[in-house]
Protein backbone atom coordinates (compact mmCIF):
# COMPACT_ATOMS: atom_id res chain seq x y z
CA UNK A 1 0.00 0.00 0.00
CA UNK A 2 1.37 3.88 -0.93
CA UNK A 3 0.81 4.97 2.55
CA UNK A 4 0.87 8.88 3.86
CA UNK A 5 1.03 9.41 7.23
CA UNK A 6 -0.71 13.03 8.49
CA UNK A 7 -0.71 14.49 11.93
CA UNK A 8 -3.52 17.14 12.41
CA UNK A 9 -2.27 19.28 14.92
CA UNK A 10 -3.81 22.97 16.87
CA UNK A 11 -3.20 24.88 19.69
CA UNK A 12 -7.08 24.97 21.19
CA UNK A 13 -7.26 22.72 23.81
CA UNK A 14 -9.65 23.37 26.89
CA UNK A 15 -7.59 21.03 28.88
CA UNK A 16 -4.41 21.81 28.59
CA UNK A 17 -3.79 24.93 26.19
CA UNK A 18 -1.13 24.69 23.59
CA UNK A 19 -0.95 20.94 23.88
CA UNK A 20 1.34 20.13 20.75
CA UNK A 21 3.77 22.42 21.93
CA UNK A 22 4.16 20.81 25.42
CA UNK A 23 7.72 20.38 26.24
CA UNK A 24 8.86 16.92 26.83
CA UNK A 25 12.74 17.41 27.97
CA UNK A 26 13.75 19.15 25.25
CA UNK A 27 11.12 18.89 22.46
CA UNK A 28 7.66 19.95 21.58
CA UNK A 29 5.10 16.65 21.91
CA UNK A 30 4.45 17.39 18.22
CA UNK A 31 7.52 16.63 17.41
CA UNK A 32 8.09 13.49 19.76
CA UNK A 33 5.19 12.24 17.83
CA UNK A 34 6.46 13.00 14.44
CA UNK A 35 9.15 11.19 14.76
CA UNK A 36 7.99 8.39 15.96
CA UNK A 37 5.64 8.16 12.68
CA UNK A 38 9.04 8.62 10.74
CA UNK A 39 10.22 5.41 12.00
CA UNK A 40 7.64 3.45 10.91
CA UNK A 41 8.91 3.64 7.77
CA UNK A 42 6.07 3.78 5.75
CA UNK A 43 5.73 6.63 3.83
CA UNK A 44 5.62 10.50 3.98
CA UNK A 45 5.16 11.86 7.40
CA UNK A 46 3.12 15.55 7.40
CA UNK A 47 1.76 17.49 10.38
CA UNK A 48 -0.99 19.43 9.28
CA UNK A 49 -1.07 22.73 10.96
CA UNK A 50 -3.56 24.74 12.25
CA UNK A 51 -1.10 27.57 14.28
CA UNK A 52 1.57 29.49 13.23
CA UNK A 53 3.53 28.68 16.48
CA UNK A 54 3.08 24.90 15.23
CA UNK A 55 4.46 25.34 11.55
CA UNK A 56 7.57 27.07 12.53
CA UNK A 57 8.42 24.21 15.52
CA UNK A 58 8.24 21.65 12.97
CA UNK A 59 9.77 23.24 9.91
CA UNK A 60 12.64 23.71 12.92
CA UNK A 61 12.70 20.52 13.75
CA UNK A 62 13.16 19.38 9.72
CA UNK A 63 10.09 17.87 9.18
CA UNK A 64 7.17 18.15 7.03
CA UNK A 65 4.16 20.56 7.77
CA UNK A 66 1.24 21.83 5.57
CA UNK A 67 -0.81 24.88 6.95
CA UNK A 68 -4.57 24.26 6.92
CA UNK A 69 -7.66 26.24 8.19
CA UNK A 70 -7.39 26.76 11.89
CA UNK A 71 -11.38 27.43 11.65
CA UNK A 72 -11.57 23.46 10.44
CA UNK A 73 -14.29 21.22 12.85
CA UNK A 74 -12.29 18.20 13.71
CA UNK A 75 -8.61 16.79 12.91
CA UNK A 76 -10.12 14.54 9.91
CA UNK A 77 -10.89 17.65 8.10
CA UNK A 78 -7.40 19.08 8.37
CA UNK A 79 -5.97 15.88 8.05
CA UNK A 80 -7.96 15.80 3.94
CA UNK A 81 -7.29 19.28 3.53
CA UNK A 82 -3.34 18.76 4.26
CA UNK A 83 -3.94 15.60 2.06
CA UNK A 84 -5.26 17.93 -0.80
CA UNK A 85 -2.26 20.06 -0.79
CA UNK A 86 0.50 17.30 -1.21
CA UNK A 87 2.06 17.39 -4.38
CA UNK A 88 0.88 13.96 -6.34
CA UNK A 89 -1.77 13.14 -3.46
CA UNK A 90 -3.76 11.07 -6.41
CA UNK A 91 -0.80 8.49 -6.27
CA UNK A 92 -1.40 7.65 -2.53
CA UNK A 93 -4.18 4.95 -1.92
CA UNK A 94 -4.16 5.07 2.08
CA UNK A 95 -3.98 8.13 4.72
CA UNK A 96 -3.24 7.73 8.09
CA UNK A 97 -4.55 10.15 10.78
CA UNK A 98 -1.88 9.80 13.49
CA UNK A 99 -3.27 11.81 16.46
CA UNK A 100 -1.05 14.24 17.91
CA UNK A 101 -1.57 13.45 21.41
CA UNK A 102 0.70 9.88 21.48
CA UNK A 103 4.32 10.97 21.68
CA UNK A 104 4.77 7.20 23.33
CA UNK A 105 3.14 5.32 20.21
CA UNK A 106 5.20 2.58 19.48
CA UNK A 107 6.36 2.83 15.27
CA UNK A 108 5.49 -1.43 14.90
CA UNK A 109 1.75 -0.15 16.12
CA UNK A 110 1.61 2.92 13.21
CA UNK A 111 2.35 0.04 10.65
CA UNK A 112 -0.40 -1.77 12.55
CA UNK A 113 -2.56 -0.18 11.69
CA UNK A 114 -2.83 -1.03 8.09
CA UNK A 115 -3.33 -5.00 8.86
CA UNK A 116 -7.35 -4.89 8.19
CA UNK A 117 -6.95 -3.17 4.97
CA UNK A 118 -5.56 -6.46 3.72
CA UNK A 119 -9.50 -7.35 3.97
CA UNK A 120 -11.25 -5.63 0.71
CA UNK A 121 -14.52 -5.18 2.82
CA UNK A 122 -13.16 -3.18 5.32
CA UNK A 123 -12.94 0.82 4.37
CA UNK A 124 -11.19 2.05 7.53
CA UNK A 125 -8.77 0.41 10.07
CA UNK A 126 -7.87 1.30 13.23
CA UNK A 127 -6.04 -0.09 16.13
CA UNK A 128 -7.46 -1.80 20.11
CA UNK A 129 -5.93 -2.58 22.61
CA UNK A 130 -7.04 -4.94 26.02
CA UNK A 131 -8.11 -3.28 28.55
CA UNK A 132 -6.16 -3.37 31.53
CA UNK A 133 -6.78 -1.60 34.51
CA UNK A 134 -9.63 -0.01 36.45
CA UNK A 135 -9.21 3.26 35.04
CA UNK A 136 -9.44 2.18 32.17
CA UNK A 137 -12.76 0.34 31.98
CA UNK A 138 -13.96 3.42 33.98
CA UNK A 139 -12.99 6.51 32.59
CA UNK A 140 -15.32 8.41 29.82
CA UNK A 141 -11.93 9.69 28.34
CA UNK A 142 -11.00 5.71 27.37
CA UNK A 143 -13.15 5.04 24.28
CA UNK A 144 -14.10 1.19 24.35
CA UNK A 145 -15.35 -0.23 21.07
CA UNK A 146 -17.32 -3.66 20.58
CA UNK A 147 -16.02 -6.07 18.12
CA UNK A 148 -16.67 -8.93 16.20
CA UNK A 149 -14.06 -11.64 16.08
CA UNK A 150 -13.70 -14.94 14.55
CA UNK A 151 -12.00 -17.70 16.58
CA UNK A 152 -8.71 -16.81 17.26
CA UNK A 153 -8.58 -13.88 14.96
CA UNK A 154 -6.24 -10.86 15.78
CA UNK A 155 -8.41 -8.47 12.96
CA UNK A 156 -12.34 -7.58 13.74
CA UNK A 157 -14.95 -5.46 12.51
CA UNK A 158 -16.06 -2.58 14.78
CA UNK A 159 -19.83 -2.69 16.05
CA UNK A 160 -19.98 0.34 18.18
CA UNK A 161 -17.49 2.85 20.05
CA UNK A 162 -19.08 4.35 23.66
CA UNK A 163 -17.37 6.21 26.46
CA UNK A 164 -19.38 3.33 28.43
CA UNK A 165 -18.31 0.30 29.30
CA UNK A 166 -19.14 -1.54 26.26
CA UNK A 167 -20.19 -5.27 25.76
CA UNK A 168 -21.45 -5.93 29.05
CA UNK A 169 -21.05 -9.74 30.23
CA UNK A 170 -17.84 -11.76 30.35
CA UNK A 171 -15.41 -11.56 28.30
CA UNK A 172 -12.42 -8.87 26.86
CA UNK A 173 -13.02 -5.23 26.51
CA UNK A 174 -10.89 -3.11 23.96
CA UNK A 175 -9.23 0.09 24.44
CA UNK A 176 -9.56 1.99 21.32
CA UNK A 177 -6.45 3.68 19.79
CA UNK A 178 -6.59 7.46 18.39
CA UNK A 179 -4.99 5.88 14.95
CA UNK A 180 -7.13 5.93 11.46
CA UNK A 181 -6.10 4.02 8.36
CA UNK A 182 -8.12 5.63 5.21
CA UNK A 183 -8.57 4.19 1.69
CA UNK A 184 -8.30 7.62 -0.15
CA UNK A 185 -11.95 6.94 -1.21
CA UNK A 186 -13.47 6.42 2.29
CA UNK A 187 -11.77 9.64 3.63
CA UNK A 188 -13.25 11.66 0.76
CA UNK A 189 -16.68 10.00 1.62
CA UNK A 190 -16.45 10.62 5.38
CA UNK A 191 -15.16 14.28 4.99
CA UNK A 192 -18.57 14.75 2.60
CA UNK A 193 -21.04 13.02 5.39
CA UNK A 194 -22.77 15.56 7.63
CA UNK A 195 -22.17 14.95 11.74
CA UNK A 196 -24.15 12.00 12.60
CA UNK A 197 -26.69 11.53 15.64
CA UNK A 198 -24.64 9.22 17.76
CA UNK A 199 -21.85 11.16 16.86
CA UNK A 200 -23.09 14.68 18.29
CA UNK A 201 -24.60 12.16 21.42
CA UNK A 202 -21.29 10.36 22.12
CA UNK A 203 -18.61 13.20 20.84
CA UNK A 204 -16.99 9.94 18.77
CA UNK A 205 -16.65 11.05 14.88
CA UNK A 206 -15.94 7.68 14.20
CA UNK A 207 -19.82 7.04 14.87
CA UNK A 208 -20.37 8.83 11.96
CA UNK A 209 -18.76 6.67 9.75
CA UNK A 210 -20.70 3.50 11.20
CA UNK A 211 -23.87 5.11 10.98
CA UNK A 212 -23.05 5.56 7.33
CA UNK A 213 -22.71 2.02 6.33
CA UNK A 214 -19.09 2.33 6.66
CA UNK A 215 -16.49 -1.07 7.59
CA UNK A 216 -14.37 -0.35 10.26
CA UNK A 217 -11.51 -2.95 10.95
CA UNK A 218 -9.61 -2.85 14.17
CA UNK A 219 -6.10 -4.78 14.66
CA UNK A 220 -5.39 -5.28 18.16
CA UNK A 221 -2.28 -4.67 19.90
CA UNK A 222 -0.82 -5.18 23.25
CA UNK A 223 -0.78 -1.87 24.97
CA UNK A 224 -2.66 0.91 24.43
CA UNK A 225 -0.60 4.14 23.78
CA UNK A 226 -0.73 7.04 27.14
CA UNK A 227 -2.55 10.04 25.28
CA UNK A 228 -1.97 13.66 26.38
CA UNK A 229 -5.31 15.38 27.56
CA UNK A 230 -4.54 16.62 31.23
CA UNK A 231 -1.48 18.16 32.58
CA UNK A 232 -1.40 15.22 34.88
CA UNK A 233 -1.33 13.07 31.66
CA UNK A 234 1.88 15.13 30.72
CA UNK A 235 3.56 14.50 33.96
CA UNK A 236 3.13 10.86 33.63
CA UNK A 237 4.39 11.09 30.08
CA UNK A 238 7.49 12.92 31.15
CA UNK A 239 8.34 10.28 33.87
CA UNK A 240 7.88 7.28 31.28
CA UNK A 241 10.24 8.92 29.08
CA UNK A 242 12.57 9.86 31.76
CA UNK A 243 12.71 6.27 32.85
Amino acid sequence: MNALIIIPARLASTRLPNKPLADIYGKPMIVHVMEQAQKANIGPVIVASGDKEITDIITQAGGRVIDTDPDLPSGSDRVYQAFLKVENHQDYDVIINLQGDLPLINPDDIRQSLRPLSDSTVDIATLIAPIKTDFERNAPSVVKVACSFKDQDTIGKALYFSRALIPSGEGPLWHHVGIYAYRKAALERFISLPASYLESREKLEQLRALEAGMSIGCATIQDAPFGVDTPEDLENVRKIIKG
